[in-house]
């Protein structure tokens, strides 16, 4: 059993996440410990459980210590399994990140997924779900994993109510990946919503942000503006943008809406995000990075990857992959604020 100090690094919910995951995809049992220790609500909060127990689902895997407030847990997986599954967060709790954690799960199955999450599709502290659908799903099929996202509804902080469904086909095998610069910025686009609020709110959004990038030389820019309803969610807006490059990977940005903010700073918020990211000259954005860490450290072969810059969660994902698979990370931090990332994957056993 591999012991986890949850505490580690930023010591947040994705620490629990990468561990789980790769608890599953080399079948070896996990205790995390000090959960989200230094937080101000320590221990698992409902969102952490869902996850918890959907890899325990997926993987027939045992859990002991998941309760809300815990922080500890212990978990034992088993074969990983495709099917159908339905996970309900009760909260406006991310359904991506429920998604990111079990997209690569299950890509380890033994055939192919249909999953059904309700929650927080567009909510503070996690990937909205345009960025997931249009950035991080087509990496991950760079990378060999085979998923799609349907957007059924939205669902905004606090009430949530969103509702997303994902197809996962059972991957081969990861691939090695070498992206390091992302050359020329061929074309931009993007996603402005709004949901229970007048639609100028989401063209206001995508306005502005398509001022602010123009201002900033380019040209080639398309973002769509989409208004919706949810009887049982509550308004919100947000936008995502990104750049198509020289390399197959997209690089992200966004930003959510609140009371707080006029629909204009929103876009302008998202724009500057973006150009902050391609100033680094990296193939990948620093959200894209962290979440292909684990996976290229999974792939059988040497990758390198440009990111925009090293996240506290790239680097809790390259200590949880040492102690996990034994695989060593070297880094080379770049002018620019970028780095580059080598690791030498280790793939793991399918018995």
């Amino acid at each position: 059993m591999i012991e986890v100090d949850g505490s580690y690094g930023e010591g947040g919910g994705q620490i629990l996440r990468g561990a789980v995951f790769l608890s599953c995809v080399t079948r070896t049992p996990v205790r995390v410990y000090n959960i989200r220790a230094r937080r101000p609500k320590p221990g698992l909060q409902p969102q952490h459980l869902v996850g918890l127990k959907a890899a325990a689902e997926v993987s027939g895997g045992i859990l002991e210590g998941a309760e809300l407030g815990s922080c500890e847990v212990r978990f034992s997986p088993g074969a990983v399994a495709g099917g159908t599954y339905t996970f309900e967060i009760g909260t406006a709790g991310s359904t991506m990140l429920i998604a990111q954690e079990l997209i690569p799960i299950l890509a380890f199955a033994d055939g192919g997924s249909e999953v059904k999450i309700v929650g927080g599709t567009d909510v503070p502290w996690s990937p909205p779900v345009d960025y997931f659908r249009n950035v991080a799903i087509p990496a991950f099929k760079i990378v060999g994993i085979e998923a799609s996202v349907e957007l059924v509804r939205r669902g905004h902080f606090p009430r949530g109510a969103g509702e997303v469904r994902i197809s996962v086909v059972p991957s081969k095998g990861l691939n090695p990946v070498k992206a390091v610069e992302r050359g020329r910025v061929e074309s931009i686009r993007g996603i402005s919503h709004c949901t229970n609020l007048p639609s100028h709110v989401a063209s206001r959004q995508a306005s502005s942000a398509e001022r602010l990038l123009r201002r900033a030389g380019y040209e080639n820019i398309r973002i769509v503006s989409e208004a919706g309803s949810n009887p049982a969610g509550g308004p919100g807006s947000g936008i995502v943008i990104w750049a198509e490059t020289g390399t197959e990977f997209r690089i992200g940005a966004d930003a959510l809406g609140s009371k707080e903010r006029r629909a204009e700073e929103v876009g302008e918020i998202a724009a500057e995000k973006l150009l902050e990211e391609l100033q680094s000259g990296m193939a990948l954005d620093s959200h894209l990075g962290d979440m292909l860490v684990p996976l290229v450290a999974l792939a059988g072969g040497v990758s390198k990857i440009g990111v925009s810059k090293i996240t506290p969660h790239s680097e809790t994902m390259i200590w949880l992959c040492s102690k996990f698979l034994g695989t060593r990370f070297e880094i080379e931090r770049l002018k620019g604020g970028g780095a580059a990332i080598e690791v030498e994957g280790k793939a793991p056993s399918r018995k």
